[in-house]
């Protein structure tokens, strides 16, 4: 049984709990200033949060459509589109590089950056947690857009090597497609159908090697001896225009011995007279050959300087018994003049004290695949012909006593390889 002043302690603890929170509130109620200053700073704060986060809300935004853009413009760089413009149904579409290629990519990513900085830069008033964490995000959008970048100078790069070094860039100056040739036509009967293209060293070749182009040359100043004159006097006399011209004969080195020995001023009165019409006309021309191969100095420079239409393409002699001779020529001839080069003569000597031909048939043969390997994978060499000249002792030559020597068996299983 609870008796009355235990009820009545229960009636009145509810009583006391109200009028302790309406205690509070009355206090709140009595102070108009402390009501009014709470006002003033929650909208204070409320104004400052609500500018901040529209503000990053603001860059946020500009610092997405930023990065978008940038995305795009990377993405035409590298397939090589016109941003500008739409692709229409129907219409192939041919993807073009040009030179503002590398401005738009560099364009692109410089506004990115720019972005970016100007986001963190704002950020820095806000506090330092939302720095923190805009900084974050900025180092991760950078990553992609340095990555893309990269990717893109990449592509460009790729593309303009191989531009310069494709093949393709000198397949007018291969006869018949075909960079395999030889000079003299004794050996034709054997090649044929292996060859593009070939010479004897005088205006009108003589011989039947099929399809294989047969070139003119222009040997000399017609003062070496009497042959000379002779091989000057039927390349004045040559009506036609035909579709290559092989220009001097080591002129550069003293008459004799297969040289043509001529000063350079002679040579470039010569060459403007008779050949620079033929080239005017449509013939390709090559240039002379030097007998100092890689050493050549003196001569060659003021030639090219000279003449008032150069060469197309340069002649180049390789008497080496090494690839990495063979190769000291190419890079000479490459480095210095910058044009593709056809081996009008090639033969395995040993140059290093002198000129000795090599004797030793597994040497030669080994030289020969090796040469022919270099010329046919080598973009700089648009033809390259086996020497048959004097001067090359008994086991080089590819043809003898009416027959195939060795030699030429090996010259044709090398280009049976490739032809």
């Amino acid at each position: 049984m609870i008796t009355t002043p235990l009820v009545s302690l229960f009636l009145l603890l509810p009583t006391l709990a109200l009028g302790s929170g309406g205690h509070a509130n009355r206090m709140d109620v009595r102070s108009h200033a402390r009501q009014r200053n709470h006002a003033r700073n929650a909208a204070l704060i409320n104004t400052e949060e609500a500018h901040m986060l529209r503000r990053e809300h603001i860059e946020s935004v500009e610092h997405k459509m930023a990065k978008r853009n940038a995305g795009r413009q990377l993405a035409n760089v590298k397939r090589g589109a016109d941003g500008s413009k739409c692709r229409q149904r129907g219409v192939a579409y041919t993807p073009t590089v040009t030179g503002t290629s590398s401005a738009t990519a560099s364009s692109a990513v410089s506004t990115n950056s720019a972005t970016s900085a100007a986001a963190s830069s704002a950020d820095a008033t806000s506090t330092q947690t939302s720095t923190q964490a805009d900084n974050s995000s900025q180092s991760q959008d950078a990553q992609p857009s340095s990555t893309s970048s990269a990717e893109a100078q990449q592509t460009s790069q790729a593309q303009q090597s191989q531009s310069q070094s494709s093949p393709a860039s000198y397949a007018g100056h291969t006869p018949n497609g075909n960079k395999a040739g030889v000079s003299a036509g004794d050996s034709l009967g054997w090649l044929s159908g292996k060859l593009g293209w070939w010479y004897d060293w005088s205006a009108t070749p003589s011989g039947d090697c099929g399809n294989a182009v047969a070139v003119p040359m222009i040997w000399g100043g017609g003062s070496a001896d009497g042959e000379d004159a002779a091989r000057l006097e039927a390349f004045k006399n040559m009506a036609n225009v035909p579709e290559y011209i092989i220009g001097f004969e080591e002129p550069d080195c003293p008459a004799g011995s297969g040289s043509a020995g001529m000063d350079v001023q002679t040579a470039i009165s010569i060459w403007n007279q008779y050949v620079v019409p033929k080239g005017e006309a449509g013939s390709i021309l090559v240039g002379p050959s030097m007998c100092k191969q890689a050493a050549e100095s003196g001569w060659l420079g003021p030639f090219m300087a000279g003449v008032t239409r150069k060469p197309d393409i340069m002649n180049i002699h390789v008497n080496k018994n090494s690839k990495a001779g063979i190769m000291l020529d190419i890079d000479h001839y490459w480095n210095t003049y910058g044009l593709p080069m056809w081996v009008t003569e090639f033969a395995c000597v040993d140059d290093s004290t002198g000129f000795v031909p090599c004797t030793d048939q597994s040497e030669i043969d080994s030289y020969i695949h090796t040469a022919v390997d270099v010329f046919e994978s080598d973009s700089r060499i648009a033809g390259y012909a086996y020497s048959n000249g004097y001067g090359l002792g008994d086991v080089w030559p590819m043809v003898s006593n009416g027959q195939l020597t060795a030699s030429g068996q090996t010259y044709l299983a090398a280009l049976s390889k490739y032809h």
